[in-house]
């Protein structure tokens, strides 16, 4: 291996799996994956006990380069690589090719994104790496799918939310569309990707072996919008497909800062205006369902911004309490200390050998019986490398010794 690529972190800033056992324990997944939706699903199963080793190119994921305010690394990849170890590796190089295979042998789980003909010319195709490992789950997430006539274009969420319609239907009515932002296409795939695993995994014991799974941008975004992707015989295409009730339920001004209220069922909206003190809209017949509701909105809503001028957002919230769902609207960073975060323990302090100490998001999803290990910080570039392939040597040499050579 190059000398820059060699870990030269402390040996206590190596990543090691510490605390109980998860229901992926035991299961070793190989991340080739950059950017969000590859890398975050690799970050689900390694909350569930995965040992994941993500593989970086020399010049390392792209997202490491994304505008942050953290001088030496970027903050998305932070986010979206927690409980990693991370190797870099040339797969152009026939030493570090050979090294890859060498971890698909015993590996249970492949991620990559590239786009569909790029693995057969790294030699890291399905084909290729199911002759090597047949009991390899081998994922790949692409933009638009593996097939059709838009399967080598490159796929981003922005991308693929503006081509399905959601920026459309996100902006308002005869306006411009809007981005919605925060990578939800992203995100989701990451969801369905290692969704996909944990069955492909559970197959797997019973046939004793692996198989591809595909998931898309594409799909997702789509996946994400089933229940506006309805299409009924005979039925005109130019239809509304948006669901938002409108109105009455959405963000509102208070007399400081905005609230979000959800006044959808008879019980809310009466709740809502005995809370307001206006009672006499809730006994009248005219607004006693949400279809009505939402339209005679402009009758309704300039009555209930009068009387939210009477408190702050955070006020309305207590006073609300139980009775009507809503929420003040908040600055990301106030989540950090809210106390149901707290609670559900879903932030965490992380050290990290270059940025040093941060807290983050710890894990997605909670176990009774199997909690999983401690997460632990994104690795830096290439912080592993030199561990995992003298690991991955020990065990090749140990397994292909001659019998009756114990020291060779």
């Amino acid at each position: 291996m190059d000398a820059q690529r060699m870990d030269t972190f402390p040996p206590e800033s190596k990543a090691a799996r510490n605390g109980s056992s998860g229901p992926l324990d035991g299961v070793r997944v190989l991340d080739l994956s950059a950017y969000i939706a590859g890398p975050y699903a690799c970050s689900l199963l390694a909350d569930q006990g995965a040992d994941v080793i993500k593989v970086e190119p020399p010049d390392g994921d792209n997202l490491r380069q994304y505008p942050s305010t953290l001088p030496s690394e970027s903050r998305a990849f932070l986010g979206v690589n927690r409980s990693k170890r991370g190797i870099v590796l040339d797969l152009k190089r026939a030493q570090d090719h050979a090294a890859l295979l060498k971890l698909v042998r015993d590996a249970d789980v492949l991620v990559h994104n590239f786009r569909p003909g790029v693995p057969k010319r790294l030699g890291i195709d399905h084909e290729s790496l199911n002759l090597a490992n047949p009991r390899l789950i081998y994922c790949a997430i692409t933009g638009y799918g593996e097939t059709g006539p838009m399967k080598d274009k490159a796929g981003y969420d922005q991308v693929l939310q503006t081509m399905t319609g959601m920026c459309t239907l996100q902006g308002k009515r005869d306006g411009a569309p809007e981005i919605i932002y925060g990578s939800v296409v992203d995100y989701y795939a990451a969801a369905l990707l290692a969704a996909g695993v944990s069955s492909a995994l559970y197959e797997r014991e019973r046939s004793g072996l692996g198989q591809f799974v595909g998931v898309s941008l594409l799909r997702a975004a789509l996946t994400m919008q089933s229940a506006r992707m309805i299409w009924v015989e005979g039925e005109s295409l130019d239809i509304g497909r948006d669901m938002r009730s409108g109105g009455v339920t959405g963000i509102h001004p208070a007399r400081a800062g905005y609230i979000y209220i959800s006044a959808n069922t008879s019980r809310f909206w009466k709740a809502l205006c005995a809370k307001t003190g206006l009672a006499g809209l809730a006994d009248d017949p005219r607004y006693d369902t949400v279809r009505k509701r939402a339209q005679l909105s402009a009758e309704i809503v300039p009555k209930l911004h009068e009387a939210l001028a009477a408190h702050t957002a955070l006020e309305w919230e207590a006073i609300f309490g139980d009775d009507v769902p809503c929420a003040a609207a908040r600055q990301i960073e106030d989540m950090f200390d809210h106390p149901q975060v707290q609670a559900q323990g879903i932030i965490d302090t992380f050290e990290h050998p270059v940025v040093g100490r941060y807290r983050g998001v710890a894990q997605s999803i909670r176990f009774g019986r199997t909690p999983g290990p401690a997460p632990f910080a994104a690795p830096a570039l290439g912080q592993d490398t030199e561990a995992v392939i003298a690991a991955i040597d020990a065990e090749w040499h140990a397994r292909h010794r001659p019998p009756g050579n114990p020291k060779d």
